[in-house]
């Protein structure tokens, strides 16, 4: 059923039978299989949990060194379960560099489950805690201390590894879906590397919501942490850029994308105040059958012709593209053509989170893998570009799955 009918030959060779690898490993960590986020305070992760042959596996999925948005990602394994010696399942612990150790899961319901070492000695070095945290930086950031001259960087670093650290010995996971596709999507949904200042790289899910995209963080930093959303895209305000010498100067850019944002807030007035009325006709309405106007289905016309529009809209010819004068960028390699760009909003705090706000910003889709957004307030660049690994039992179950999905790894954030 997973595969292993393949693996014929080397179950011959072990002793083990079909039967009990469906009994013993698959069906009984059938629950396991797919995509996970890990609970590190507001780093999070991604975890991918995958059957490959005789063993599942679960790998760790990490950004490329900073700034080099465009690699591809690495991964590690975290732990894995197998037949090959025993007639029991047994769990190892890859955490380290001593090779597999003795591990533990535990399958708190469907969707959640833990993993413990039962050897943290395994993790341990002989040169201490300062021979782990060279290697874990040359891992994390494929650089030496030395190399990092911004002080707030570094402060940064070392917060990460002390903080991360404390997980060596037990994980919690929580199951994190895809997001659903629909053919009047912008570009294709999915999982994106973006560029996040001295935070370095951060693995970002973008999702449609008719009208709206969202982007909301699955690995994050201290100010924003995992499970928040970071950006937020309105598809119903597309912004025409100044051509390409005006759009050098920051005070241009930033008068459009202010009297989008009056306009937007308007609307938003505007439809507070209907929905107030249908509120008050609601409970005036002597037939609670009676549909209200302006109700599910008018609603859904209306998102279905905005949908419309933008499919007939979203691949407009491109358009030369250049940062404004001022504005950070952490990679000086993006396009220099963009289709379209649209008003947004990105979330900024302060460190742990603190005084959480959601200021104005440009989307800039550049192509179908890649995105940008400029924060407007921070004036800042962010590059994003498409996670291209096909993670299998990764599929929500249903629309509404995956938005309680999203709900739920917010308010865990929060």
């Amino acid at each position: 059923e997973y595969g292993v009918c393949e693996n014929l030959r080397k179950l011959e060779i072990t002793g083990v039978s079909c039967r009990d690898v469906y009994a013993k490993l698959l069906h009984r960590y059938r629950h396991i299989l797919g995509l996970w986020q890990p609970d590190i305070g507001p780093y999070g992760g991604l975890l991918n949990v995958v059957v490959d042959g005789l063993f599942i596996i679960g790998w760790m999925y990490l950004p490329p060194h900073d700034p080099h948005v465009d690699d591809p990602m690495r991964f590690k394994p975290l732990f894995r379960i197998h037949l090959m010696e025993r007639k029991c399942a047994t769990v190892e612990c890859m955490y380290g560099h001593k090779g597999p150790h003795n591990g533990h899961i535990q399958i708190v319901k469907k969707d959640e489950f833990s993993t413990k070492c039962n050897q943290t000695d395994h993790h341990r070095m002989s040169g201490g805690r300062q021979e782990e945290f060279r290697t874990w930086l040359r891992e994390e950031w494929g650089r030496t201390l030395e190399d990092i001259f911004h002080e707030h960087m570094q402060e940064l670093i070392l917060m990460k590894f002390i903080y991360t650290s404390q997980y060596d010995n037990c994980l919690t996971y929580r199951r994190i879906y895809l997001p659903p596709s629909s053919p009047d999507d912008l570009i294709k949904p999915g999982l994106f590397k973006g560029t996040y200042g001295s935070h370095g790289l951060e693995i970002v899910m973008l999702s449609f919501h008719g009208k709206k995209a969202k982007g909301t963080k699955i690995t994050g930093d201290p100010n924003i942490p995992a499970g928040q959303q970071t950006v937020e895209i309105n598809l119903a305000h597309p912004l025409q850029l100044p051509d390409i010498e005006n759009l050098r100067d920051f005070s241009e850019l930033s008068r459009i994308v202010l009297e989008v944002q009056e306009q937007v807030r308007r609307e938003e007035q505007e439809q507070e105040q209907r929905q107030e009325e249908e509120d008050c006709s609601q409970q005036a309405a002597s037939q609670p059958a009676a549909k209200p106007l302006g109700g599910e289905g008018a609603e859904g016309e209306e998102t279905a012709a905005g949908a419309e529009g933008m499919t007939q809209d979203k691949a407009p010819a491109s358009q030369p593209f250049v940062l404004p004068m001022g504005v950070i960028s952490r990679n000086e390699d993006y396009p220099r053509t963009c289709r379209i760009c649209f008003y947004g909003t990105g979330l900024i705090a302060g460190h742990g989170f603190t005084s959480p706000e959601r200021t104005p910003g440009v989307f800039v889709l550049f192509d179908d893998d890649r995105f940008g957004f400029i924060w407007l307030e921070l004036k800042s660049f962010s590059l994003y570009s498409r996670i291209k690994v096909s993670f299998q039992n990764a599929e929500a179950p249903s629309r509404e799955a995956f938005d309680e999905m999203l709900k739920n790894i917010q308010s865990l954030a929060t």
